[in-house]
């Protein structure tokens, strides 16, 4: 099946927190595809309804919020609506902001098995496949470390390595790298990039941060107030400073230099930190001939 995610009109609201009060519409009219081997990097100013989306994506919404539920999710060829997270769950992975929330077993190697015992795989293929999943993030020597002496990096790297063990159709990261700092963050991403090389699962990242989305997304899907203002193709979007900064978002400081230079008749449209530098230099050596001259 090519196309993983299709989502059709979907709208949901939240019940209220006191009875009587009115309806919390969180997500409204949301249409969207995301296809095998493809990236959505899912953005959008706080209370935008991202999170929310992500839990619709995996059954959560709305078989364990209840709520107001309206439109149609189908993942992998399966109705949410009809279809509980628990059996999802056999297609879908998921990874959320904070990784100590999600690792509850005594070793490394135990957490990524979770998954894969749940579904009774026999034990020399659990054994191959949790030694896969280490392997593509980096983490193949400390299987037989606790999850709770690891920098957060390293655990949000487990926690992924749980998600994929079972090679999801469909993985789901919601601001994988907000809780961490550059470092873990480059770890993630690392290992985000490697996934997309070994395997054609379909993947939605939920992040406010325009260089992770730069660096694996395929499309971005922008979202205020519980509606999609815009779907285009990542280069597109990242690009943008103006539209960014309408998300309450801030651009990558390329997509800035970029403008900011075009603004002043200079066609320069860099997409590496390498290529800025070697332009910089070519116009400064441009300048000072000019001078000379």
């Amino acid at each position: 099946m090519d196309r993983i995610v299709l989502v059709e009109n979907l709208n949901y609201s939240y019940p209220p927190l006191v009875p009587g009060d009115p309806v919390v519409d969180a997500l409204q009219g949301i249409s969207l595809t995301v296809r095998r081997g493809e990236t959505l990097a899912v953005m959008g100013p706080s209370g935008a309804g991202k999170s929310t989306l992500c839990l619709a994506l995996c059954a959560v919404v709305p078989h364990s919020t209840g709520g107001v539920f309206g439109g149609r999710v189908t993942i992998c060829g399966q109705d949410t609506r009809t279809t509980t997270p628990a059996h999802l769950s056999a297609c879908v992975g998921v990874v959320f902001q904070d990784p100590e929330s999600q690792l509850f077993s005594a070793t490394v190697e135990d957490e990524v098995a979770f998954g894969l015992e749940s579904q009774g795989m026999l034990r020399d293929d659990m054994r191959q496949r949790v030694d896969w999943a280490l392997g593509l993030v980096g983490m193949s020597d400390h299987r037989l470390r606790s999850p709770v002496v690891l920098s957060g990096g390293q655990k949000q790297r487990i926690a992924i390595a749980a998600a994929i063990a079972t090679r999801p159709d469909l993985l789901i990261l919601d601001e994988p790298t907000a809780s961490l700092d550059p470092a873990g963050a480059l770890e993630v991403v690392q290992a985000l990039e490697g996934l997309r090389h070994e395997t054609d699962c379909a993947q939605v990242v939920v992040t406010q941060d325009a260089e992770l989305a730069a660096a694996l997304a395929d499309r971005v899907l922008l979202l205020d107030g519980g509606r999609v203002t815009h779907d285009l193709p990542a280069h597109e979007a990242l690009r943008s400073p103006g539209l960014l900064t309408e998300h309450a978002l801030f651009p990558p400081p390329l997509a800035v230099l970029n403008a900011y230079l075009q603004a002043r008749s200079l066609p320069v449209d860099w997409r590496t930190v390498d290529e800025a530098v070697a332009g910089v230099r070519r116009l400064l050596g441009a300048e000072g001939t000019c001078r000379r001259s």
